[in-house]
């Protein structure tokens, strides 16, 4: 039996990666229903000008396909519009994955969920998965050509 009968989970999923493996891997070990929130594509370009972003439909068909080629249970992926997504207003959701870099998004949505009389979700933070060079992975070096989706050198 798994630990959490729903969480919840957030990402761009632009350039699927090592880091993006292991936050649904986590999801996946944890709870047979997972909701994955995908960034909308006015949400992805904030604090992002000048970087090219796979559209919300080809990011959305890649994190499918991988999630669906990869992983067993039961998930559904929404876009998100804001921070919160359904983890702000879904009662049934228990626990919240986040990286490392993320963990202040999920306190702010448990004040949130809090300040709607809902409890709190269990913040399951999991870490940085690195590159060979020691610096984590991201979409944004992988599109700078720093790095490949498995944190080599490009």
């Amino acid at each position: 039996m798994k630990k959490y009968s729903k969480v919840c989970l957030g990402g761009t999923f632009d350039k699927m990666h090592l880091g993006h493996e292991s936050l649904l891997r986590t999801a996946f070990s944890l709870s047979d229903e997972i909701i994955i929130g995908l960034t909308s594509d006015v949400r992805a370009k904030i604090n992002r000008s000048g970087e090219y972003i796979n559209p919300y439909s080809e990011r959305f068909e890649s994190l499918n396909d991988f999630v669906s080629s990869n992983f067993k249970g039961h998930y559904s992926i929404v876009e998100l519009n804001d921070n919160w997504g359904p983890g702000v207003f879904d009662e049934s959701l228990n626990a919240i994955i986040v990286s490392e870099e993320t963990e202040k998004v999920a306190t702010e949505l448990n004040v949130n969920r809090k300040l709607k009389g809902l409890k709190e979700l269990e913040i399951v933070v999991i870490p940085l998965v690195l590159a060979k060079d020691g610096r984590r992975i991201s979409s944004t070096r992988i599109r700078n050509k720093e790095i490949n989706i498995e944190g080599s050198k490009a």
